[in-house]
């Protein structure tokens, strides 16, 4: 209850958290993916970036979804005709061009995704060294595995529900995967085609790719599916699930027809605490830690 309400009171004065978490030796680049539809990763997205800012570290947003719900969630500009992920990935425009900053909260900066990412992955098709091009834009800006006091300490890409180019991309682009798993029966049925599809990247592509964080989400509490689900999962992956499962909440689907994530909606609610709580987990895990001092 404590928690709750310092959470809820600092957000609403506009201030950070009085614990904040220690910047990691790297930029740590991380794609948030999984194929399966409806498991909260573009949630999970916005609100485990939303609490890494809230605790003072600099955190970079890459919206790579055509929906651009990440974008509408972090209250960004994305109507057709603003400078976006698809600028960057099929035209090479430099990120430090399209970049906005979240309006919401301190730290926290965004890549938006408009409509015309929907024709992305036809378009990249043609092009020379298409699987790199998401990489080559991020490692060109300076603030990205930069050395001075403006550089992100994370890196979010949001990856559309598919294994397509854009996710293709995310995936040679980024050193860590955060993969979201929902609570139930077939959350683990796509996930053995999405792991595949990370060792032929780091096969040919990207061999620093590594699942370093899940995360079980709509966990409910209450069900034996969702206790039975967790234990499957944490027996399967073991310390690289995080111990902090996010609740089914109604606060957390509410908050983006508000342009806001839980954080800032309902600072104070079970599922923003969740967030907190798992942003904290990641951030002092031993695999980020250990990938950091190994760069």
């Amino acid at each position: 209850m404590a928690r709750s309400v310092e959470h809820s009171l600092l957000v609403r004065e506009g201030r950070r958290l009085s614990d904040p978490l220690p910047r990691p030796p790297r930029t740590r680049v991380m794609v948030v993916a999984n194929q399966k539809g409806g498991v909260g990763k573009t949630t999970t997205t916005v609100n485990m970036a939303a609490a890494l800012a809230q605790h003072g570290l600099r955190v970079l947003v890459v919206d790579l979804d055509p929906q651009g719900n990440a974008s509408t969630a972090l209250s960004v500009d994305h109507h057709r005709g603003t400078a976006s992920t698809y600028d960057a990935v099929v035209d090479g425009m430099p990120l430090v061009d399209i970049v906005q900053p979240c309006p919401e909260i301190d730290g926290l900066f965004v890549v938006p995704a408009t409509i015309d990412l929907a024709g992305a992955e036809i378009e990249l098709v043609s092009l020379v060294a298409r699987e790199g091009r998401l990489r080559k834009a991020l490692h060109a800006h300076p603030w990205v595995f930069g050395e001075g006091e403006d550089r992100f300490d994370y890196v979010l890409i949001d990856c559309p529900p598919s294994l397509g180019l854009l996710t293709l991309n995310a995936l040679v682009a980024g050193d860590e995967m955060l993969i979201p798993i929902q609570a139930e029966y077939y959350a683990l049925e796509g996930l053995g085609q999405l792991l595949e599809t990370v060792e032929m990247v780091k096969a040919h592509l990207n061999p620093d790719l590594e699942v370093s964080t899940i995360v079980l989400t709509m966990y409910d509490a209450r069900t034996r599916l969702s206790a039975g689900v967790a234990d499957e999962v944490r027996t399967h992956f073991g310390g690289q699930v995080l111990r902090t499962a996010i609740p089914r909440s109604v606060r957390i689907s509410e908050a983006p027809s508000y342009g806001q994530t839980v954080m800032t909606y309902d600072p104070g609610s079970a599922g923003a605490l969740s967030y907190l709580e798992a942003a904290r987990e990641m951030a002092l895990s031993v695999n980020g830690a250990d990938e950091g001092a190994q760069a």
